[in-house]
């Protein structure tokens, strides 16, 4: 995760202020969390929770005195306005990874009951097919999430801070910070959703090539270290090319398809909580501004 994925950095000549110092702490981990991250739900469930414990951390801060006394004093200038429309932006964003969670659970779901029915080939073909094509569309839809964010990510944050007063510049950029750091793991959450087991040999390695030189680790031949949707297209593939009546390519589907159910709710649930916590925090902001 790093570039594409890795959290775009905003510098500035100020030193931290001692208010922001828990924030930068936690954004910190999350920033080492991104350079040994794996496409796996596993490794999104820990970045999620890492997500949480910042945003909880963001509320302590939130809620100091004097954060709320230099916000609300400058309400008025244009770098408030902006994390303001950041964190509705993001919260978007959360909202719509976390139904397209919930979509893949549900056809996943529908598929594996289909194949413990398993009332012939011609059947399971057809759910398969259904599959593939609900996949393809959840596809493209995640691709287009990513080239928003990929947007949102060159354009927020650019204007200078350098002739704001020190404690608010210091506020300032670490609400960007997180802001930047949301727009990085939610990249990383749906280019796990984006990676396809049809790839050609050298379209695989010219992306594995290119993640590793920023930072990501791809699954590869580890089974602690495979992409759950990836496996479960090749267990597909399989099923079709072979048919269902070999019993040990069967229970292999069965057996990807419940650890995606597994992985898929798991990164649900992750996602709804820190759905929750951006809430209480764009709640916050506008109560600060409205003092």
């Amino acid at each position: 995760m790093a570039s594409k994925y890795h959290v775009r950095s905003i510098s500035l000549p100020s030193r931290s202020h001692p208010s922001t110092i828990r924030v930068e702490e936690e954004l910190s981990k999350l920033k080492n969390w991104e350079g040994t991250s794996t496409s796996t739900s596993e490794s999104i469930d820990t970045g999620l929770s890492l997500l949480e414990d910042l945003y909880i951390c963001l509320d302590d801060f939130l809620n100091m005195a004097s954060t709320q006394q230099v916000i609300s004093h400058h309400r008025c200038e244009k770098c408030v306005e902006e994390v303001l429309d950041g964190s509705i932006r993001t919260l978007d964003i959360c909202g719509d990874t976390r139904d397209t969670m919930l979509q893949i659970k549900e056809n996943v779901e529908a598929l594996h009951s289909a194949l413990r029915r398993r009332k012939g080939d011609s059947n399971v073909e057809r759910s398969v097919a259904e599959y593939k094509f609900f996949s393809k569309k959840m596809k493209k839809n995640a691709n287009k999430l990513i080239t928003s964010l990929k947007q949102m990510d060159t354009k927020f944050g650019v204007s200078p801070l350098l002739d704001l007063d020190h404690h608010l510049a210091a506020v300032i950029r670490v609400l960007r910070e997180v802001i930047l750091m949301n727009l990085s793991v939610f990249q990383f959450i749906l280019s796990f959703l984006t990676i396809s087991s049809s790839m050609s040999k050298a379209t695989k390695w010219l992306l594995v090539t290119k993640l590793m030189h920023k930072g990501i680790i791809l699954c590869g031949d580890n089974s602690e270290n495979v992409n759950e949707l990836q496996s479960v297209e090749a267990a597909l593939n399989t099923l079709l090319n072979e048919g269902t009546n070999g019993s040990e390519k069967l229970q292999e589907a069965h057996e990807r398809l419940e650890a995606l159910e597994n992985g898929i709710e798991s990164v649900e649930n992750g996602l709804e909580r820190v759905y929750r916590r951006m809430i209480k925090t764009r709640a916050s902001l506008l109560n600060i501004i409205s003092q």
